[in-house]
């Protein structure tokens, strides 16, 4: 396991090194909301895609190699245009607590992409996925849950959290160094995490992206992504007379209402919970996103999973409805994800793979079913 871990490591660092020289003339995205790119991104080719695996869902086949040059300044996970020493760094995926007394928490206006799903109690927890942007906090975070590690797992993120349940544990522990890097605060990883005196345990354990990246590195993880990891179809932001005037999402929760408001002029969504708007306490600004993506998944509780205890089962593996959000405008389409590690891919009736805008992307997990509504 470590000299393959450090040979991909050197296999990626050197890819980095490449991308970095062909690069000129690339600028560092803002915290709050990376700079969007000049030119519309074309859908990858179908050899940037996985195929779908010939047996179980945890035996995926393998990748195929890419058939075309990536660009070393266009950033995997939001299309932005950025430094390239960033924009194919190893994605870091932080779970993160979101009990009422946990908020407001801290790294939003930092990540790439964001989910909220159902957790356990009839909470929620976010997962917050960086590639280009760094944040001085991150947190509170919390214990790792099976569906999160599935969504990481599609770029071989290195995923912060503290423990899980018994399930995540042993994916965890069998797929570190393969699928995913594994960074545990309760095991091997607890100097990447500090506590703050704030607020009181369990919600009181944070990070900064440049630790967990350090804690990373050690761990052997790689500096980069795959070469062949799929690549979101994106497009550049419309002109402002192709935007919605005005746009208002509400998605509910059972511990809290959240609320998207479309500003036409900022091409940017504002986010709202319980009524109030969302300010990020990292950099001191309103939380903000360039698309909004609502997935209906099956959901339920299962107390066979771990005895003593009702886990949350959400059902990520499959298809189900999707709606898309993007300046002002609703598209219905499905979502679809083969296996345990495939892509999670946003498709259209005839289906085609939905382009979302280049920046930031929050995806809102809810039970099918749920009346999320949304109004000019």
């Amino acid at each position: 396991m470590t000299t393959r871990r450090t040979l991909a490591r050197g296999t990626c660092a050197a890819l980095l090194a490449g991308l970095v020289l062909a690069a000129c003339g690339s600028t560092q995205p803002t915290p709050s909301q990376p700079a969007a790119v000049t030119v519309a991104l074309a859908t990858p080719s179908s050899a940037l895609t996985p195929s779908a695996p010939a047996g179980p869902a945890t035996t995926p086949t393998a990748l195929p190699s890419p058939s075309s040059v990536i660009d070393p300044t266009i950033a995997d996970l939001t299309g932005v245009t950025t430094d390239p020493s960033r924009a194919h760094r190893l994605p870091l995926a932080v779970l993160l607590d979101d009990n009422r007394i946990a908020r407001p928490q801290s790294g939003f206006n930092s990540a790439s992409i964001v989910y909220q799903a159902p957790a356990d109690g009839g909470e929620t927890r976010y997962m917050l996925v960086f590639q280009e942007g760094d944040s001085p906090q991150v947190g509170p975070v919390r214990s790792a849950r099976i569906y999160f590690i599935h969504w990481a797992s599609e770029s071989r993120a290195a995923i912060a959290h503290y423990g899980g349940d018994r399930q995540s544990r042993s994916y965890l522990r069998t797929f570190d160094g393969d699928r995913l890097t594994d960074l545990d605060a309760l095991d091997g990883s607890g100097k990447a995490f500090h506590r703050v005196s704030s607020r009181k345990a369990p919600h009181n354990g944070y990070a900064s992206t440049t630790a967990l990246r350090d804690m990373a590195l050690k761990h052997g993880a790689p500096v980069s992504v795959p070469v062949d990891m799929y690549r979101h179809p994106f497009v550049a932001p419309g002109t402002p007379a192709s935007r919605a005037a005005s746009q208002r999402i509400s998605v509910p929760y059972r511990t809290g209402l959240i609320e998207y408001r479309f500003d036409r002029a900022s091409d940017l969504y504002r986010r709202f919970v319980d009524g109030k708007e969302q300010v990020d306490p990292a950099d001191h600004k309103a939380v903000t996103t360039r698309n909004v993506v609502i997935m209906f998944m099956a959901f339920h509780t299962d107390t066979k999973i771990e005895p003593g205890h009702s886990r949350p089962v959400v059902d990520s593996i499959g298809t189900g409805r999707a709606v898309i959000y993007r300046e002002g405008h609703r598209i219905e389409g499905t979502w679809s994800k083969k296996y345990q590690i495939a892509p999670t891919r946003l498709l259209d009736a005839s289906g085609a793979e939905i382009p979302l805008v280049t920046g930031r992307t929050f995806f809102q997990i809810v039970p099918t079913g749920t009346k999320v509504s949304s109004e000019p």
